[in-house]
């Protein structure tokens, strides 16, 4: 047996030899904090495009914050805040709790929460209020609900307000009851009522938002609404909470300028506490839709990025840009023009072109198709019935240049 003395000895010889190894292995990088690459600030390291890479078009986008053109681009503070996010590892949980304080105490409501999208918001909606309806855990939804257990699973909607999302909401093992008139829908309230949704930006339907709201209160049941694309005015991200809608739902990468894959979830705390505990990282219905530490703060700082901005200052540059287009085409025969806004999704001035095909040479859904056959690629709001849509809010500084550039290039040549 070695005495202690010998085996210190050979302990530290050990020791020295491993570590003279080591730090010959590593050279003289530190062996704490960031490598010398980590550490190099990402304006100086070598860029590698990755568009080009996968051979992938980039294009202007004079269309939409429309998911399949990939929403909005981020303005370069929240870029700057999601590349700095990304260098540092915390507590999930502790992020999504923080962020929703800050972000309830900007936007003048009790609680919210950074989802991964408007669609899963409302996913985590209808989980918070199942949960609440039936004082059940995470883990019964979807599987549990509707059975004699926890039989409260129906969501009331108007008709008209049906739509593609409602899948969100059947995620979680609910039943949708329809109504039509104000009376079906004060009938329509039963022990089993749950929720009601409303779709904010549709134009149809016989009951309104106060209506709605009031009858649903009556009964003790949390009112949730899509208000996805619906800002701007920045005004609408506290208007509805304020009017007493339980849970709101926002996009965070459309007029928000998030992240695309984020959106909020605003309301009454006591909901959006039942909505974290279905969110990741617990085994909720809410795992897959991981939200990272990357798009919760990139939302914190697109939602400090939008309150700077006012609805006058941005409406203004949109419609300069547009002036631009305009003014380039101004020598094109029989053009006319004119800005129209939708109500609510979107809210924002859109010039429409207008012309004579058989004297300009070319019809404007062919325009559409050329101009979205370019390197960069342009997409532009509408091409039918003799108009052409340009929306001018999503475009990159000077893109304004190169779309009335190509867009007067098509006009022009088209009868050649």
């Amino acid at each position: 047996m070695l005495t202690s003395s010998l085996a210190s000895s050979v302990s530290r010889r050990r020791f020295l030899r491993w570590s003279q190894a080591a730090m010959a292995a590593v050279g003289a990088a530190p062996l704490f904090g960031r490598s010398a690459e980590a550490a190099t600030p990402a304006s100086a390291a070598a860029s590698v495009d990755y568009y080009e890479k996968l051979n992938v078009r980039k294009l202007i986008n004079a269309r939409g914050t429309f998911t399949g053109l990939t929403a909005a681009v981020m303005p370069p503070q929240v870029q700057r805040a999601v590349a700095e996010a990304a260098l540092h590892p915390v507590h999930l949980e502790e992020l999504q709790t923080n962020a929703g304080a800050y972000i309830a105490k900007k936007l003048r409501c009790e609680g919210a929460m950074v989802t991964c999208g408007a669609s899963a918001a409302l996913s985590l909606a209808t989980a918070a209020c199942i949960q609440s309806a039936n004082n059940c855990l995470p883990m019964n939804i979807p599987q549990d609900i509707g059975t004699a257990k926890f039989p409260k699973n129906e969501v009331i909607v108007q008709k008209s307000h049906r739509y593609e999302y409602d899948h969100a909401m059947f995620l979680c093992g609910i039943k949708i009851v329809e109504v039509t008139t104000l009376e079906d829908y004060k009938r329509a309230f039963t022990p089993n009522t749950v929720m009601t949704n409303f779709f904010n930006s549709t134009r149809s339907g016989q009951i309104d938002q106060q209506q709605w709201l009031e009858i649903a209160h009556q009964h003790n049941v949390p009112c949730h609404l899509d208000a996805a694309a619906d800002m701007p005015p920045i005004e609408n991200l506290w208007k509805y909470t304020g009017m007493g809608f339980d849970l709101v739902a926002f996009s965070g990468g459309k007029g928000i300028r998030g992240p695309q894959n984020a959106g909020l979830l605003l309301g009454k705390k006591s909901l959006i506490d039942l909505a974290a505990q279905n969110n990741n990282p617990h085994m909720g219905v809410g795992r897959g839709m991981k939200v990272a530490k990357e798009q919760i703060v990139g939302m914190v700082a697109a939602v400090d990025w939008i309150l700077e901005q006012t609805d006058e200052g941005m409406e203004h540059e949109y419609i300069r840009r547009a002036n631009v287009v305009l003014h380039a085409l101004k020598d094109i025969p029989t053009i006319q023009s004119t800005f129209f806004t939708e109500p609510i999704a979107n809210h924002v001035p859109i010039l429409m072109l207008t012309y004579d095909p058989a004297v300009v040479g070319i019809k404007p859904e062919d325009v559409l198709t050329k101009l979205r056959a370019l390197n960069p690629s342009i997409e532009l709001a509408s091409g039918r019935d003799n108009t052409i849509g340009v929306s001018t809010w999503m475009l990159q500084p000077g893109e304004e240049l190169i779309v009335a550039r190509e867009l007067h290039k098509v006009l022009r040549s088209a009868k050649a």
